[in-house]
């Protein structure tokens, strides 16, 4: 059974876990700093009992910022990622947020597409943003308020 619940501090450990075994994006310490910042929210997808997916984001007055976004390499292209987002994109319409930002590497075309499918939309770039050397594409998608 596919569930969204959010996340607290005691769950950070099963999240720098998945992190660790997909995207490596955050250390322990980075995790449990995230978790704390005011206006920060966690949520994560889980298939039974199991976390498939986290999602990261910090509200700012009338806007999201998306700062981690990830689905376990073996649920991917299943329709989890779409799930998440879905719900995500839901839950701050109904915190009547006006748009929802993130920024992905341009050199990570599986992701452009995914987001797009959304309709995020390229506002910005940061020139050689990633160690790789990649450029930093910065999306936005305007939401519907009520």
């Amino acid at each position: 059974m596919i569930s969204i619940k959010q996340i607290n501090e005691k769950d950070i450990d099963l999240c720098y876990e998945l992190d660790s075994n997909s995207i490596s994006l955050w250390s322990k310490k980075q995790w449990a700093n995230e978790s704390k910042k005011e206006g920060t929210k966690i949520f994560a997808l889980l298939n039974t009992n199991l976390i498939v997916g986290i999602c990261v984001f910090q509200v700012v007055l009338d806007e999201a910022q998306i700062n981690y976004f990830v689905v376990s390499q073996r649920f991917r292209k299943k329709g989890f990622g779409s799930q998440l987002m879905s719900y995500l994109i839901k839950k701050c319409e109904k915190l009547n947020l006006k748009k929802l930002l993130l920024e992905v590497s341009q050199s990570n075309v599986t992701a452009e597409r995914f987001y797009s499918r959304f309709d995020f939309y390229t506002v910005g770039i940061r020139k050689n943003y990633y160690k790789d050397g990649s450029d930093a594409l910065l999306k936005e998608k305007k939401l519907s308020t009520k």
